[in-house]
């Protein structure tokens, strides 16, 4: 008799794996996206079963993880739900139809599939797929990357989420309905570990051939989403007040990202900004580009003047990276970076704040040099994909051990 054949008769059938479905819109891709695909091809395939389940297909995030070699399932066609959209008596009104009618559809979806936990990551995933989830006889977990008084992490998670999970401390909810600290776990977001440095000179040396800069030209960064969060103006105004105090520095700054669909445009801003300053020629917008590597490698320093960033993705980045860092102390970014040592912090909302720092990196090589090596070591021990899976599979397997119990039960 085989040994598998051996193992069923002694002991019973093993337990089936636990199916979970990973809901996303399809029509961008960010640090939450990466995150969370990281997540999904570094899971036990022995214990796990994820299902990355996409409404709208063709488009960036089915291309990304069709090149991760990640298959995915497009949704039943439904409304996608925003907790910040249609406020009003009327447009509640709607949203519940809408709710209503996404429910029916989503919940046989979910039972056909024989999913045990939805597991969402982002603010429209959370309020169209959170009712379905639990009327489907599955569980929810909720992943928070957004502000602590965001509504639905206030509201409609207390409710309906078995378990919270936030990427730093700063994100726990502020004001919950219902007492959440039962079910909230803090566990920082998976991080591939580059398995080799970017050639620096070579990475500063291609984008000043790319933008016919002189070529003593050296280059700080902002990297990530354009978004009011993110603060994008505000990194023109840093770059603005050290050339105020360095007028004759070769210095420009490169903004890679781009403004995510249905949003305000706040390129434009930057440019009206710039230009308002009086320095377009220092400000170059240098949309989204992949990998990272390069880009972080071109950079003296990653400036990140956002407010309420839950915990940038791209300071550890960076940090991996070993470009030195420069945020605002505020939001998650205290938890990533330790003043002085691994990085800098500066008072948010002052652009003059950057310049002290800026200028000890720039004119400092041995100082340049300590952060960066300092930032990447303990970027590598802190930050891996190891601790973040393994987290996160507890969790799956917390939140249907009952049913592994009752299969285990029925099958003796």
């Amino acid at each position: 008799m085989l040994l598998a054949e051996k193992t069923m008769e002694q002991h019973g059938p093993l337990p089936r794996k636990i199916t979970i479905a990973f809901p996303f819109v399809g029509d961008k891709l960010g640090g939450s996206h990466i995150s969370a695909a990281g997540l999904i091809a570094g899971l036990d395939r022995t214990r796990f079963d994820p299902l990355i389940v996409i409404h709208r297909s063709g488009l960036v995030l089915e291309r990304y993880m069709h090149e991760r070699g990640l298959p995915v399932t497009l949704a039943p066609e439904v409304d996608i739900l925003s907790p910040t959209k249609d406020r009003g008596l009327k447009g509640g009104i709607a949203r519940a139809r809408s709710l209503m009618r996404n429910t029916a559809r989503l919940v046989p979806f979910l039972r056909a599939n024989a999913v045990d936990i939805v597991h969402t990551n982002d603010s429209e995933m959370h309020a169209t797929w959170a009712l379905a989830a639990r009327l489907s006889g599955g569980k929810l977990l909720w992943h928070h990357r957004a502000d602590p008084l965001a509504q639905g992490v206030n509201t409609l998670a207390p409710l309906l989420a078995n378990h919270i999970v936030g990427v730093s401390r700063f994100v726990q909810p502020a004001r919950p309905l219902l007492p959440i600290g039962h079910k909230f776990t803090v566990l920082h977001s998976p991080f591939d570990h580059p398995s080799s440095l970017p050639d620096r000179e070579a990475c500063r040396r291609a984008f000043v051939d790319e933008l016919r800069l002189p070529l003593n030209t050296r280059f700080v960064g902002y990297v990530g989403g354009l978004v009011a969060r993110k603060q994008p103006v505000a990194f023109v105004e840093a770059v603005h007040a050290f050339l105020q105090s360095y007028p004759d520095f070769a210095l420009a700054g490169l903004i890679f990202g781009t403004s995510p669909p249905n949003r305000p445009d706040l390129g434009e801003d930057v440019k009206r900004r710039a230009k308002a300053l009086g320095i377009s020629d220092r400000i170059h917008l240098m949309g989204f580009r992949t990998p990272v590597a390069p880009c972080m490698g071109a950079l003296e320093a990653l400036l990140v003047p956002a407010l309420n960033e839950p915990f940038g993705r791209t300071l550890i980045e960076a940090m991996l990276l070993g470009t030195p860092v420069i945020a605002t102390n505020h939001g998650g970014n205290p938890e990533a970076i330790e003043d002085g040592i691994t990085g800098y912090l500066v008072e948010p909302g002052k652009p003059d704040a950057f310049v002290a720092p800026l200028t000890w990196l720039l004119t400092d090589r041995q100082q340049w040099h300590h952060i960066s090596s300092t930032a990447r070591t303990q970027a590598l021990i802190k930050y891996g994909d190891k601790a973040h899976i393994d987290g996160i599979s507890k969790l799956y397997e917390r939140l249907v051990a009952h049913r592994t119990q009752s299969e285990c039960s029925q099958s003796r």
